[in-house]
């Protein structure tokens, strides 16, 4: 039976504490029942059953999927989307309520984990924009053609090997600023460049990178100015630098000053070819994929996804 198409069909992604999860989701359901809000809420086991779930939102008639979740959750849900019709895909409508390690996505349109009260407030009033997915297409060491979409950013080289040592490092030390910070110091023993051959527009870069952001949103402070409306993709190059230029780098990243640095090479465009990225780690939305094999190429899709935003 089809569900009424005011109802919400709610995707909650508990974080790993066991000491938290449960009230974070007892507040959330406070501030809806006391705004009668109509919901139905699912709850994943982990990482690997949020497509199922999403997918199983879909298929039962929910217009309105609300995931209380991070960047990794809203990625599974915009690629369950997007194997759907068009004629389907443009009745659902896509929110969030940030919940995740990284909530980049968020925080672009201002979505506060600290004020649930506000973020329920704006998506009820649902001011709805279609917003544009970036698309990595590659070949799978199976030798199948893939592709995998994505709201945020592509990361290539050191930011993707940096998820995959802080997964590690998670690992013995459990908590996620310990696993971060080790992460980092790591990183300065690591190696710290990749041969890359790149085309960008009308440049070839063919050298030593240390690192590729490939942005259609924010990307953690490595394309700033990217946002997911544009129809470009804003890419930063950085250069092989220094450990001391890496701290000076790290700074003004968390200042909000990336692109200011002198290795960081800014460009903006509607696709990005990678001819060659020797050994060199892929991320997606801040979830660490297997590396493809030979040559990929990266675009942009305009306006394909409904989201919810503030007004």
């Amino acid at each position: 039976m089809a569900v009424e198409t005011t109802r919400w069909g709610i995707l909650y992604c508990p974080k790993s504490s066991k000491t938290t999860k449960h009230k974070r989701w007892e507040r959330i359901r406070q501030l809806l029942d006391e705004r009668h809000v109509a919901y139905d809420m699912v709850q994943s086991e982990n990482s690997d059953s949020v497509a199922r779930l999403i997918t199983m939102l879909i298929n039962n008639g929910y217009k309105t999927i609300v995931v209380v979740g991070g960047d990794s959750a809203l990625n599974d849900a915009v690629n369950c989307l997007m194997l759907e019709e068009k004629r389907v895909r443009d009745e659902i409508v896509l929110g969030v309520i940030p919940n995740g390690v990284m909530n980049d996505f968020a925080r672009f349109w201002n979505f506060d984990e600290e004020n649930d009260e506000q973020t329920i407030e704006w998506l009820m009033k649902r001011h709805v924009r279609k917003v544009d997915l970036g698309c990595i297409r590659y070949t799978s060491k199976e030798g199948e053609r893939c592709h995998r979409y994505f709201l945020n950013c592509v990361n290539i080289g050191m930011t993707a090997d940096i998820m995959n040592l802080r997964r590690q490092t998670r690992r013995l030390f459990g908590s996620r600023t310990l696993s971060f910070l080790s992460s980092l110091l790591v990183m300065f023993f690591h190696r710290m460049d990749y041969k890359m051959r790149l085309r960008i527009n009308t440049d070839v870069i063919d050298r030593k990178v240390m690192t590729v952001c490939v942005g259609n949103g924010p990307g953690y402070g490595q394309t700033p100015s990217a946002v997911p409306y544009s129809g470009q993709l804003d890419v930063s190059v950085v250069y092989n630098a220094e450990a001391t230029q890496l701290i000076t780098g790290l700074w003004l990243l968390i200042t909000g000053r990336f692109l200011n640095h002198h290795s960081v090479h800014a460009f903006r465009t509607r696709e990005v070819f990678v001819d060659e990225a020797k050994k060199a780690l892929v991320g997606i939305d801040g979830r660490l994929m297997k590396t493809p094999v030979g040559e990929y190429r990266i675009q942009v899709e305009q306006e394909v996804i409904n989201f919810l935003i503030p007004n």
